[in-house]
Order: C-alpha cells, then structure tokens, then sequence
C-alpha cells in the first residue's frame, strides 16, 4: 500500500499511553476489599500490593484516594503503526465524504480510538480480545493496534492491506448506523423467532460491512492510486481467515451455520468483491439478496 506520506487523520484518540490507568476502578475496589477485609493484615497485603503498582507505573496512593492512578504519561504515541491508521481512516473519510455529497448528505465522521489491552466504551468495558468493534452510542471504533500482529501470526495474513480492510470494515458499521440500517436490524433481531434467526440478521449486516469496505477500496484504488498489486488479494485472504467456518473448523469445533455471526469464508470474499468491482452501496444489500 502507499501510504506513507499522506494525509493523516485527526480523529484518532490514541489512549495506549494511558493503559495503565484503564483498571483503577477495579484496582481499586479490591484494594478496599482487602483493606475491609483483614484490617491491620490488609493494610499490609495492600503495602506488598502497592510497591508492585508502583513499579508497574501506577500510584497506589491516588489510586486509593480515587485521583488519577497512573504515573506514566497518556500522550498519544507517534509510531508507524499510529501514523498508518491515521493515514487509512483518513482514506476512508476521503471517500464517504465524496460518496456522501454526491447523495446529498453530510459524512459525520467517526473517532477511532486506539488503546492496548482494555478500553471503556458507551458500549460497554471490552478487552482486546474482542477484537476490532465498532460502538454505535458514541459512534467511534475502537481498535487493539495488536490485532494486526494476530492477524500476521495466528492468521498468516502478511501484509498492509488485511489491516485496512478490518478499519473499513468497521467503518462499514459506521455507515450503517449512519444511515439508520443498524437499527432496523435491531429491531428485526428483538423480532426474531431465536437465536439462529437473530444471529442470520447479524451476519447480513457484517457482510454488509465488507461489501461496504470494498466500495471504499474500489474508489480508494481508481481515484488516489492508494493500492499496489496484490493488495485486494491480502484483504480476501483476510476475509477468509476470519469467516466463521473457518475459525471453527480451525478452534477443533464441527461448523455450525445456525451460530454463525459473520458469515463463511466464501461470503466474506464475495461481498468484498462485490464492492469493489461495483463501488455501489445499493449494490450491497445483504438484506434483500438472493444468494449470500
């Protein structure tokens, strides 16, 4: 991908400085627990506790009056990985404000928010191994940078792209809370007849999302020459290592279609594509094909 060396964007919340402050609630209330707990005895416990906080960089003592816990500094880190999800969300901005303005509308752009280990969203506390999520009460998605090294390893997708196309996947969900989809595929859901009919609603809407993302690539290679070859390859072999048969087939687990989320690796695949060769939003609707 040629990435470097563009613009970057600034809605990006880089919160991987501040990882160490993430648990202080939690720190906190067991430090109490504890203290409660054994009295004197626990104010040594928390005197053993506190040396090891201390030198893991968090204050105990702020920590237990419920101030700032953290001893290390929470300035957004300037690295190539920082840099290039920058540059990607840009990219995506680029194309939905233009795809937008063409239909009339404004694109309200979304904050990605990096952070290492656990985040705290309106949708809820999620680690990082949940994955890339997109949070539709705050409209931001939210993002574990070491996804991409899990990708590279336990996936054996190399590459730039496959990290592009998780971000425009996300920001798929964007557009479809955005444009008023993702609620309607709520409420279809708290209609559903059970679990397996709520769950084939869900995985329309994450094949959506990768039929969007193909939308953003295929404007993203034709109108600023943004991919090298080889490129829409890495992003279907990223699709298809995620795709919900695989993963069980890969975990040892018999593939169950009524549980899927995501869709298979073929369905994956094939929406993306059908976004790129088209660049057409209409040209993605799940929810009214007759083949996904």
């Amino acid at each position: 991908m040629k990435w470097q060396g563009r613009r970057q964007s600034r809605n990006v919340e880089d919160r991987r400085g501040a990882a160490a402050a993430g648990g202080a609630g939690i720190l906190l209330m067991l430090l109490r627990l504890i203290i409660g707990r054994f009295g004197i005895r626990g104010l040594l416990i928390v005197g053993v506790i506190g040396v090891g906080l201390y030198m893991a960089g968090v204050n105990p003592v702020a920590l237990l009056q419920g101030g700032p816990a953290s001893t290390q500094s929470a300035e957004p880190i300037d690295d190539a990985t920082s840099q290039f999800v920058r540059v990607i969300l840009a990219e995506t901005e680029d194309v939905w404000s233009q795809l937008f303005e063409a239909s009339g509308a404004d694109y309200p752009e979304p904050t990605l928010v990096m952070f290492s280990g656990s985040v705290n969203s309106a949708c809820g506390y999620a680690s990082a191994a949940v994955g890339p999520f997109y949070c539709p009460a705050d409209r931001k998605l939210y993002l574990d940078a070491s996804f991409f090294e899990e990708m590279r390893q336990r996936f054996n997708v190399p590459g730039d792209f496959p990290a592009a196309y998780v971000i425009a996947h996300e920001i798929g969900h964007h557009i479809q809370t955005v444009t008023g989809i993702s609620d309607q595929v709520r409420s279809a859901q708290q209609r559903a007849r059970g679990e397996s009919e709520a769950n084939a609603y869900q995985v329309m809407m994450e094949l959506q999302a990768d039929c969007y993302a193909g939308v953003w690539a295929h404007y993203a290679d034709r109108t600023s020459g943004f991919l090298d070859d080889g490129d829409i390859e890495e992003g279907l072999a990223a699709a298809a290592a995620i795709g919900d048969d695989t993963l069980q087939r890969n975990a040892g687990r018999r593939v169950t279609p009524e549980s899927f989320t995501h869709g298979t690796s073929e369905q994956r695949k094939r929406w993306f594509t059908q976004g790129y060769r088209n660049g057409d939003m209409d040209g993605c609707d799940t929810f009214n094909a007759s083949q996904l």
